[in-house]
């Protein structure tokens, strides 16, 4: 039976900077190793420091996917009031503007005229977004229990065996 070896402290932050920069001399020198090079590749030749890679890996992505249905959702619904106030003040300064909410102001301009344009980001594409992610998660999980299924059946060719590829 096969020793599960657990990661030390610096072995993780080793596998955290690795995920965000790519590069095993710099994660393991980040992480305070000793001949970051040579150790940086003798890390990621062990396969609990890669499950470790992939799970962080994974966490990240599924947090950037997250950010981004946020992002057009707020996008596809969010308030105009700020920036309509923003359209009738007389002379804002500056801290006035860092408190207003302009997250859906795409462009300001003031031509020369004195007056103020205001273009917003386009809700119908937001929406569209959103729903071709909903679109996407519906598909990837049919076909993760379509894929289950057929596992399960003898049909597959390898008498109740199979398979199953990463598909997300």
């Amino acid at each position: 039976m096969e020793k599960v070896m657990r990661l030390t402290p610096k072995e993780k932050l080793f596998c955290c900077y690795y995920v965000s920069s790519g590069n095993c001399k710099e994660a393991a020198a980040c992480a305070g190793f000793r001949n970051p090079e040579q150790r940086g590749n003798a890390l990621l030749a062990r396969d609990d420091v890669n499950a470790e890679i992939h799970r962080l890996f994974e966490a990240r992505n599924k947090n950037y996917r997250q950010q981004a249905r946020a992002g057009y959702e707020r996008l596809a619904f969010g308030n105009v009031t700020d920036a309509v106030r923003l359209m009738f003040a007389d002379d804002p300064d500056m801290s006035s503007i860092a408190s207003l909410d302009l997250f859906n102001v795409a462009e300001i301009k003031r031509p020369k005229d004195g007056a103020l344009e205001i273009k917003f980001f386009d809700r119908i594409k937001a929406l569209e977004k959103l729903e071709s992610a909903d679109k996407e998660e519906t598909s990837s999980v049919s076909e993760f229990y379509k894929a289950l299924a057929n596992c399960g059946s003898s049909e597959n060719g390898k008498g109740g065996q199979c398979e199953i590829q990463e598909i997300f």
